[in-house]
């Protein structure tokens, strides 16, 4: 039985990265992640982007690996692959051909470049990711389907019976951080072999974590204010690092803190927010594509709102406004148009899409 609680997370994790997104255009290091950036900076801004930052894509990670749990319940290897293929490869595919070109172009237009056409994964780079994550572990993953009682999977669950077990899975993370030793930081996630690595344990454990079943529900609620605490410390630190000493580098308690904030998410999800409702239905199956379209939307409106003589409050507001507004216009549209929903991760029917969310449910 697929869990609230993690679409919830879903929903929210994207909403965020979005917002995300929309921050980085009012920060001087925008124009270098080629961003179309505002002329006046909103600095304050990167206090909660960096609590965002540490966590805002490995959850990501562990949330597919979570959804591939549900996904073979049902399904054999051939059937898990292609639609993998359907859900994330299509989608990137036509992205790099379609999507993500529009941002290059607005980016050109918004500095006076030549215009040309650029293909390239932009904001899809992720898909990528978690369709090799899937190839890498499909072997694996079936395995565990037949043998749950396995020894990885029994360890895993007495891990879960200590208060801080859960917590020292935060090891895996922090010994990957040290051992790459990202140079752009921790958070150097798109096109990098630290993000590769970092997401590829997320995915795991996201699949092992549901794989446990209940212990690890309960586990994850009874050590979410712990988690909440050593994530929020850490986080502290960082900050009083950065403020004062002027420095973003990798720190070796950065996988420590990701892996702290994400078990603490899952731990207050799955204590208030297992439930369904027709929001969650329809915010579930919009998110997708409403973060796959709200690139080149956000690149258009930044080049039409930051030359308006207003200040840059105004300027975050209409442009997040903006974005989820426009975003959410197009997939109205785009539900409706059966020729083009799987470019956009959803079914080619409408109700054979509702039928596997109600056979979820």
């Amino acid at each position: 039985m697929r869990r609230s609680d993690i679409d919830w997370v879903r929903v929210v994790a994207l909403v965020l990265l979005i917002i995300y997104h929309t921050s980085i255009a009012f920060m001087p290091f925008g124009p270098k992640v080629f961003f179309i950036t505002n002329n006046e900076y909103l600095e304050i801004l990167w206090i909660p982007m960096s609590l965002l930052n540490i966590w805002r894509i490995p959850i990501l990670f562990m949330v597919s690996g979570m959804g591939v749990y549900f996904a073979i319940k049902k399904r054999g290897p051939r059937q898990l692959l292609v639609d993998r293929t359907l859900r994330i490869l299509m989608p990137l595919i036509f992205g790099f051909f379609f999507i993500c070109p529009i941002n290059s172009y607005f980016y050109q237009l918004s500095i006076g470049e030549w215009l040309t056409y650029s293909p390239n994964f932009g904001h899809l780079w992720f898909l990528g990711n978690i369709f090799i994550y899937v190839v890498i572990f499909m072997p694996v993953f079936f395995y565990f389907k037949t043998n749950l009682q396995n020894i990885f999977m029994r360890g895993l669950s007495c891990l879960f019976k200590y208060k801080l077990g859960i917590t020292f899975l935060g090891l895996a993370t922090m010994v990957e951080g040290i051992l790459v030793n990202p140079q752009n930081g921790f958070a150097s996630y798109a096109y990098t072999t630290h993000g590769f690595f970092l997401g590829m344990i997320c995915f795991f454990l996201g699949f092992c974590f549901v794989g446990s079943g209940k212990v690890f529900w309960e586990a994850v609620e009874n050590a979410r204010g712990l988690n909440l605490i050593i994530a929020s410390c850490i986080y502290v630190h960082r900050m009083y690092i950065l403020v004062f000493y002027h420095s973003g580098d990798f720190m070796w308690h950065n996988g420590l803190e990701s892996m702290c904030w994400m078990l603490a998410i899952f731990g207050y999800a799955s204590k208030y927010l297992n439930k369904n409702s027709h929001m969650l239905k329809y915010l579930s199956r919009a998110v997708y594509p409403v973060y796959i379209i709200h690139m080149p939307v956000q690149y258009c409106l930044s080049h039409l709102i930051f030359g308006l003589n207003i200040s840059p409050l105004s300027k975050l507001f209409l442009l997040n406004a903006g974005i989820f507004g426009i975003s959410f216009i197009f997939f109205e549209i785009i539900k409706k148009l059966r020729w083009i929903r799987p470019f956009f991760g959803l079914k080619f029917n409408l109700k054979d899409e509702e039928t596997t969310r109600t056979q979820k449910a």
